[in-house]
């Protein structure tokens, strides 16, 4: 009993730096990049912060990846965590350039995740350099941080608002398309919830692969994955 307390302690440590650092500056940078350019609703609400409980959602920071994780073992016998942050607010009428600023704002988040995984990659060839006990911690935990962040960049740059790359697209097409599809946001995590969770159970009751949404997400992230390694020197 001892050694399972022990090992869910450890597991807890090395996500939750990572977690709350990813979460907390992809937040952060959404609200940096409005302000910048000419929205500071974000800035006026605290948002521009390294705190990370000015980040958090009760439901989707908390709650849902629990819930996540309960029913991947009861379905799967493997957890899937997926969860959100409390979206940053941006008064698009207050930029100055609406269009054009608002895919900067989008496109700060997963690029914000992008860099701090590089950084979590070059501070890999930092672990030798601490006692073994550490070391393991420190590394383990640098690892979780590339991986975590690689996703989060990824995923949120799918095109389906109101994920970032949704909002990206939505400022490419032509107005009246735009507009048109900017209408799926209320759906949006309707949309996201059935491709990563309701197509792949269906899948399994009939049989059937279903699940080859994430698959796509995680092969975007191999790519990414070596392209930062090769950057640091990992590789």
């Amino acid at each position: 009993m001892g050694e399972f307390i022990s090992d869910v302690l450890f597991t807890a440590s090395i996500w939750a730096l990572p977690v709350l650092i990813a979460i907390t500056m992809h937040e952060a940078a959404h609200g940096f990049v409005a302000n910048l350019c000419g929205d500071p609703t974000a800035r006026l609400m605290g948002r521009v912060t390294l705190n990370p409980f000015a980040h958090i959602d009760k439901f989707g920071t908390v709650i849902l990846p629990i819930l996540c994780i309960v029913s991947g073992w009861a379905l799967a016998g493997t957890p899937f965590v997926f969860g959100y942050a409390k979206p940053v607010p941006v008064a698009m009428s207050r930029l100055n350039n609406p269009r054009r600023d608002m895919m900067l704002v989008a496109a700060a988040g997963p690029a914000t995740n992008v860099l701090l995984a590089i950084a979590a990659a070059a501070l890999l060839h930092t672990a030798p350099w601490f006692p073994i006990w550490f070391g393991a911690w420190w590394e383990a935990t640098l690892v979780n941080g590339i991986l975590l962040n690689l996703v989060l960049a990824v995923f949120n740059m799918i095109p389906i608002p109101p994920l970032d790359g949704g909002r990206i697209l939505t400022g490419l097409l032509p107005y009246e398309l735009a507009r048109r599809y900017v209408r799926l946001e209320r759906y949006g995590i309707f949309i996201i919830v059935g491709l990563l969770f309701l197509l792949p159970f269906i899948g399994r009751e009939l049989g059937i692969d279903l699940g080859h949404f994430m698959r796509l997400v995680m092969i975007g992230v191999h790519y990414l994955l070596q392209l930062v390694l090769m950057l640091t020197g990992q590789i």
